[in-house]
């Protein structure tokens, strides 16, 4: 693509410049709107500047994308209620030999999951779990944080499937599932490997701090039982599921119980541990009346449950039903639903993942796995829903349109019209500017306008070499495009999850800066970059 018009070559520049400032800055003093604000800044004046035009921004957002992404967030919110991230804590947990430990499992665990799952999903499940968990364990949330995103990057580069930029390549190129595993996959465990030493490395004596030494950073962690408190969703850590009031606290504070000396009035209950006679229901009172009833447990599920609770003790007592035979059976048809439930909600997430494996479409197929679960649970999803990032889908929109508008201009093509003489694959210089280039754009343009913009001729240039390293280029392509989203924080949707994720989970919140990303983000990339490329193979 030639160099647009002055006009627009400058013009686009700016509204680029500023997208870019917003998202890295996104609370800067003179212009504090956010990130999302930010990028549909962006994009409204590619628009405005004529960059682009409205029908042309349309057509840039990925709406696959977007499904992708919605799908993930309903699935996990579902995920959360079936208390699958209570399970995955005690798998962290188990045997655990402290924080350098748990980092090292992170980075594992991550990275073979977000092969099969796409790393936009990891991080999407799997954020606001990791910062509770560095919460309840003392540990400072960023070293595990970038643990997350840098190994989700890394371990969706080894399938087609897991990342949007991989899923390209194998479509354009027609490599085969299993080529594309075998090709990558030795970088990819090497590349986890070193990944997972520079993070030990960097903050080796951050993760030495003991529980008990954590007075020196209190402005980092709160307590366990705060932590404990709450569940996990995407945008709020207050979400409680509708099987998490089984069991009845011990004890309740009597400000929570309203009206405590009426319900004790209506159901007769005086101090001596009896039950007084009501009007009404004398003749079933007496009935029961060598039943215990215990004041205190009525109070109970009277503040638990309000009315409903009092209709049910009322309701029992007039049927002449023990209390406790009453609360067993209601206690087993729960039992039976959440087994039940959890049984479907899993039985559809496998479902979902053979269904990738099998190589379907992916938006659609999350998005169907999202719909059966909002059936499964007949119940109306709107509370579900109202925890879907909706911000951050706004974002991305502005992205597309932005970056859409920034290849308009020409740049991106120029720059590798300029470097494709010397990016040849058949000696190590070629590889290495070609590395470079790659990466250079993969974090000023992002991974996928990369892979659509060199996708075609990286693979030219190769075949002109000889055909059989078309296979290779592609490959290159591939794992060098993924591994540059842990450059810097704009590097990756992954590491933009991770971020809004972390900062929105109240009041968990943590902020993970464009700078402490970088610090940790360069010298990995350049390294797990290097290796790999010595280790992919056509």
């Amino acid at each position: 693509m030639a160099l647009a018009s002055p006009e627009k070559v400058v013009l686009g520049s700016i509204a680029f410049v500023i997208f870019w400032f917003l998202a890295v800055f996104p609370a800067v003093p003179f212009l504090p709107i956010g990130r999302t604000a930010g990028s549909l800044l962006g994009g409204m004046l590619m628009i405005i500047f004529r960059v682009i035009t409205p029908a042309q921004a349309y057509a840039a957002i990925d709406l696959s994308v977007l499904g992708l992404l919605f799908g993930t967030m309903v699935v996990s919110i579902y995920l959360e209620r079936a208390n699958a991230f209570k399970y995955l804590g005690i798998l962290f947990s188990w045997k655990s030999r402290g924080a350098k430990d748990l980092l090292c499992r992170i980075c594992i665990f991550t990275a073979v999951s977000s092969a099969l799952f796409t790393n936009d999903t990891c991080c999407v499940l799997l954020t606001e779990f990791i910062l509770k968990i560095a919460r309840q364990n003392n540990i400072p949330p960023h070293p595990l944080l970038l643990a997350l995103a840098s190994s989700a990057n890394i371990g969706s580069s080894t399938t087609p499937i897991g990342n949007p930029q991989n899923l390209i390549i194998a479509i354009q190129s027609g490599i085969s599932f299993g080529d594309f595993l075998l090709g990558i996959l030795p970088a990819m465990l090497v590349g986890i490997f070193v990944n997972a030493l520079i993070l030990l490395g960097m903050y080796w004596n951050l993760l030495y701090i003991k529980k008990d030494e954590e007075n020196a950073v209190d402005d980092e962690i709160i307590s366990a039982d705060d932590a404990a408190s709450h569940q996990f969703s995407p945008i709020h850590m207050s979400h409680t599921s509708p099987f998490e009031h089984d069991h009845v606290s011990d004890s309740i504070d009597a400000r929570t119980t309203p009206n405590r000396s009426t319900y004790r009035d209506d159901l007769g209950i005086t101090d001596n541990n009896h039950c007084r006679t009501p009007g009404r229901n004398s003749g079933a009172a007496k009935e029961v009346a060598g039943i215990d009833l215990f004041p205190r447990k009525l109070e109970e599920k009277i503040a638990v449950e309000g009315e409903q609770g009092l209709k049910e003790i009322a309701n029992s007592i007039e049927d002449g039903i023990p209390l406790e035979d009453s609360e067993n059976k209601e206690t087993l048809v729960k039992k039976w639903r959440r087994k039940s439930w959890k049984a479907c909600l899993y039985l559809v997430t496998l479902g979902m993942l053979i269904a990738l494996l099998l190589g379907l479409n992916m938006s659609w197929t999350v998005l169907t796995a999202a719909l059966v679960l909002m059936v499964l649970d007949f119940k109306d999803a709107g509370p579900c829903l109202d925890k879907v990032s909706y911000s951050l889908l706004l974002f991305f929109c502005g992205m597309f349109i932005t970056v859409d508008g920034f290849n308009r201009t020409g740049i991106p093509s120029a720059l590798w019209n300029a470097m494709e003489p010397h990016a040849r694959i058949n000696h190590a210089g070629g590889v290495a500017i070609l590395a470079f280039v790659i990466l250079f754009l993969s974090n000023v343009a992002s991974n996928v306008p990369t892979v659509l913009l060199l996708g075609g001729r990286v693979a030219a240039s190769a075949a002109a070499i000889s055909p059989g390293e078309t296979k290779r280029a592609w490959l290159i392509l591939a794992w060098v495009s993924t591994v540059a989203g842990n450059l810097s924080l704009l590097g990756s949707a992954a590491n933009l999850i991770v971020c809004e994720q972390a900062r929105r989970a109240k009041p968990l919140g943590y902020n993970l800066s464009f700078w402490t990303h970088l610090k940790f983000g360069l010298p990995s990339t350049l390294i797990v970059t290097a290796v790999g490329l010595v280790l992919i193979r056509s």
